[in-house]
């Protein structure tokens, strides 16, 4: 028997892991820093439940872009605004480049209708992504302060 009970949630578990392949950005930055260790993007999403509801924010440094909906009533929104670069640096200030490869990822849980919360970030030198984190108490608090500065920037109807 299959660990994801209904063909619908099957379904979306396949295109949101082809979403993620196909997403990632191949072309090089325009203004290419002299730092590896610079971000340059941040992804952050929320994904499971019941209704296949998704949530993902991509943020570069010069745009922020949002996908949401749920797959069961086929609903979908899609919000895109430029960002000042101060806004960029904020972002960015939350985290600690040097402690990311620290911080533990959880096991999945949307098989049990549950919801995934996962961070992307790429930096240069080196992609770090990150699935139900927040059980590393340690240094999870970087990336909820990230998340929390994410969810101000976007406009109260996609809260």
């Amino acid at each position: 028997m299959s660990a994801i009970k209904y063909f619908s949630l099957k379904i979306f578990s396949l295109s949101v892991l082809l979403l993620i392949f196909f997403s990632c950005d191949s072309k090089k930055p325009e203004n290419i820093s002299s730092n590896p260790n610079d971000i340059i993007s941040i992804s952050y999403s929320d994904i499971g439940g019941e209704l296949g509801n998704y949530k993902i924010v991509k943020v570069t440094k010069d745009s922020i872009h949002l996908e949401m909906g749920a797959t069961n009533n086929k609903a979908h929104k899609e919000w895109k605004s430029a960002i000042q670069p101060q806004v960029w640096k904020k972002l960015t200030s939350t985290i600690d480049v040097k402690t990311l490869d620290k911080i533990k990822s959880s096991p999945s849980k949307q098989s049990v209708d549950g919801f995934d919360e996962t961070f992307q970030i790429r930096t240069q030198k080196k992609y770090h992504a990150y699935v139900n984190s927040y059980v590393d108490t340690v240094y999870y608090k970087q990336l909820q302060k990230l998340k929390d500065q994410i969810q101000a920037i976007l406009p109260t109807e996609y809260n």
